[in-house]
């Protein structure tokens, strides 16, 4: 006896397929990473980011433009401080004329309505490659989450539409909405890593920003990857704390946790597709052992299908233009 109902029908052709999908990707989905760096003219590629690079402010203002006229309308920087701005305090983070704070100027310069997300993290900004204040070897959380919220209030001033704390310090979501608050940056949004993984996955972002860690590890604050309910726990504090978004990361290694968070949170929640799972795909492509658009494709759809309603990714600016 032959089956009556077979499932091969709704796969038979391209339109079909299409027809009965479940989850399609748009530009509006993603949130594309930038590095900026200090200088005139700067476009440097990324050695273990091939094809990704590292813009000087002027040559910021052109990329803004052209991923709004690809329909890409979110990003969210990170910059390359100079070794001799770096100190355990995180001084330049504050300078209202810091790179970072000329690097929201400019994106709202070449396009007011981009949306523009900006990492508040130390580790860029310090001389031992941590997310905050170092004392006897020991990451401080308290005295490091005043710095933060500080970092944040200066980005909303320089026109941060939403502040994105990296760093894993406990309380920081509510330092940081409270200084908004005081500030009267009300309607400034924190998108909260709030489940970030003490991950091997962040190598060549290190490389980007030159921001690895010079002593140790950053396993006293970020999460240990063994666990899943942990992730539960940190994503119901900040949210409680007065984050709008919350973030998991990285990306294709824990769908489950995303499938998790989406599950349990009524909240928009962003996936970050991080720079060694760009990497691996970059790198298998070249090989010849992936093809790699089919395969940026399959990972892009994944955080998608996982519950994914933002995604952070390398990959963006290719996605789309296949799309189009």
């Amino acid at each position: 006896m032959y089956p009556l109902k077979r499932n091969r029908r709704l796969r038979t052709n391209e339109a079909i397929r299409s027809l009965v999908r479940e989850n399609n990707i748009t530009p509006n989905d993603f949130l594309v990473p930038l590095f900026v760096v200090e200088g005139m003219g700067v476009k440097e590629e990324i050695p273990s980011m091939p094809n990704y690079y590292r813009y000087s402010l002027d040559l910021l203002y052109m990329e803004i433009k052209a991923l709004w006229a690809m329909g890409l309308k979110s990003v969210l920087l990170f910059v390359k401080v100079p070794d001799k701005l770096k100190d355990n305090q995180g001084t330049e983070a504050l300078n209202a004329e810091g790179l970072m704070q000329r690097a929201i100027k400019t994106v709202k310069d070449a396009c007011p309505e981009m949306l523009v997300m900006t990492d508040v993290a130390l580790d860029p900004y310090s001389s031992y490659g941590h997310d905050g204040i170092v004392e006897e070897g020991i990451i401080l959380n308290d005295e490091t989450a005043e710095v933060l919220a500080e970092m944040a209030v200066s980005h909303a001033e320089a026109g941060a539409n939403f502040v994105a704390p990296s760093d894993m310090m406990d309380g920081r979501i509510g330092a940081i909405r409270e200084a908004l608050e005081d500030e009267g940056y009300t309607d400034t949004g924190i998108m909260s890593y709030a489940a970030k993984y003490a991950s091997a996955f962040y190598g060549p972002f290190r490389d980007a920003l030159d921001s690895a860690p010079g002593f140790g590890d950053k396993k006293t604050y970020q999460m240990d990857y063994a666990n899943r309910f942990e992730a539960l726990r940190e994503t119901e504090m900040d949210i409680d704390e007065g984050a709008d978004i919350v973030m998991v990361k990285p990306g294709m290694p824990y769908l489950d946790i995303v499938r998790e968070v989406k599950n349990e949170f009524d909240v928009p929640v962003a996936v970050y597709q991080v720079s060694g799972e760009y990497a691996m795909i970059k790198a298998a492509a070249e090989k010849g052992w992936l093809n790699h658009d089919q395969t940026m494709l399959e990972s892009t759809m994944a955080f998608k299908r996982a519950g994914a309603d933002i995604i952070a990714s390398y990959f963006a600016k290719d996605v789309v233009k296949l799309l189009s």
